[in-house]
């Protein structure tokens, strides 16, 4: 599936690729509008329905990723709110075996996320992620959402890489559309970002279920 003699650069997203998505749907689905119902003394159906309408205004955009526009928004401490069910960060199936892996390679390998610097904290701290990586970088650092193509134009000149080594995977079919559009050549998609809901079928880009599938071969001695 992937000709790792012909990657120098691996970009990772993280949050339903590296990490189950369960915790941030749960998050902002369930988690979410029950607090915001109790706040304002409403049935958590009407909160649900209230929220779904201000979160698919603002979807696409890096406010829609963006902890501290939401905390403002909706009067809410969201990292305190993420802290509350913060047991159910979890890796997805293979992820640390195949960043072992990874790391004995002389692959560069870099962590590209919408998520808010607030939540890679936290996630870093349950996960340690950072220590199988060369470098995390946040889209709203460069102030773009990888969903749009001025994004990857932004991290060429913040992080150097050939369009023809490098390989990004990503649960994100508008993130993977953009790479491709700016000339990305390796293109992974994950068919189960959440581990609660069923596989996706998806024929756009090439898919793997788990990253066992995509192992990386390690280097020799004489290597």
């Amino acid at each position: 599936m992937i000709d790792w003699d012909q990657i120098d650069t691996v970009f990772l997203d993280m949050d339903g690729t590296l990490l189950d998505l369960h915790f941030d749907n749960y998050f902002w689905l369930q988690h979410i509008p029950q607090r915001y119902a109790e706040k304002h003394g409403m049935p958590p159906e009407r909160a649900y329905q209230k929220l779904m309408k201000q979160f698919k205004e603002r979807e696409g955009s890096l406010s829609w990723y963006c902890i501290d526009y939401w905390s403002e928004t909706l009067q809410l401490d969201i990292p305190v709110l993420k802290r509350e069910i913060q047991h159910k960060i979890q890796f997805r199936p293979h992820v640390t075996d195949f960043l072992d892996l990874l790391k004995t390679t002389n692959k560069n390998a870099v962590i590209v996320t919408n998520a808010h610097q607030e939540s890679i904290k936290l996630k870093l701290q349950f996960t340690g992620l950072n220590k199988w990586v060369d470098r995390i970088i946040c889209s709203h650092d460069l102030d773009c959402p990888k969903e749009h193509s001025e994004f990857w134009h932004k991290l060429q000149r913040h992080q150097s890489f050939s369009r023809k080594s490098t390989l990004l995977i990503d649960d994100s079919l508008p993130v993977l559309r953009a790479a491709k559009d700016y000339g990305i050549q390796h293109l992974l998609t994950i068919l189960q970002p959440d581990s609660q809901q069923p596989n996706r079928e998806i024929n756009e880009f090439l898919g793997i279920d788990s990253f066992a599938d995509i192992h990386p071969p390690t280097m020799t001695q004489d290597e």
